[in-house]
């Protein structure tokens, strides 16, 4: 089953600073048919003014990935950590027991960022943050693995969730593959471009919510970048 969720239709939000659209339910969106996707909770599309962000906040129990789509965030928390995380890279929070954090823009144009919430396998473990960055020219033309809490994927940042997020750059007229193991879901959202997915044509920041398929194939209509969250 695959549903596609158009930008246009998705819940939202402006605040001067901010321009959010939320896939799923959340702060003053509700939608009781769209409150997790699997164990994914939140994927918010936001785009932050230059010299602005969302100053320090708390969070707990929850695994936290930015995927950084332009610009960049720079990260402080009350750990200690301080990172800039640019454009096809992505900043990971674990949030365990609790954390409290920043992130701004601190550049001279907007930032935009997916923000993706995935609940963990197991609460109360200590907080953790990191970032690393990721060879932009590996994912073009195949999905690579940016953040991982699967076996096997030992080159992404760890999270502490049965979920993988990956990311692909195709170009128009190319096609990516991707294989679904039993059981799973996947969502998936081009944060740019034009694509087909098994026959379902979704632009950018549409979402793409996937159930009981076994292999995405995903051409191109025009260049593309493409982020995907695999949950249980």
């Amino acid at each position: 089953m695959i549903e596609l969720r158009p930008h246009s239709e998705l819940g939202g939000a402006h605040h001067g600073w901010l321009d959010t659209r939320h896939h799923f339910s959340f702060a003053e969106y509700y939608d009781p048919n769209r409150m997790h996707w699997g164990n994914l909770r939140v994927w918010n599309d936001d785009t932050i003014a230059p010299q602005s962000g969302f100053p320090r906040h708390p969070h707990r129990d929850m695994e936290i990935i930015t995927y950084v789509r332009k610009g960049a965030i720079t990260h402080q928390d009350n750990l200690g950590n301080r990172g800039r995380t640019e454009a096809g890279d992505v900043q990971v929070m674990s949030a365990g027991t609790g954390i409290a954090h920043s992130e701004l823009n601190e550049e001279d144009e907007a930032t935009q960022i997916f923000q993706i919430w995935i609940m963990p396998n197991e609460t109360g473990l200590p907080p953790a943050w990191g970032t690393k960055p990721f060879p932009k020219g590996e994912r073009s033309g195949s999905f690579v693995t940016l953040a991982s809490g699967l076996p096997g994927d030992d080159e992404a940042l760890p999270i502490r969730t049965d979920a993988r997020l990956v990311a692909a750059t195709v170009e128009a007229g190319q096609s990516v593959e991707y294989r679904i193991a039993e059981g799973r879901k996947v969502y998936l959202v081009p944060a740019s471009g034009k694509i087909e997915i098994n026959g379902v044509v979704a632009s950018a920041g549409d979402g793409v919510a996937i159930s009981d398929e076994v292999l995405l194939k995903v051409s191109a209509h025009e260049d593309s970048e493409l982020v995907l969250v695999d949950v249980a």
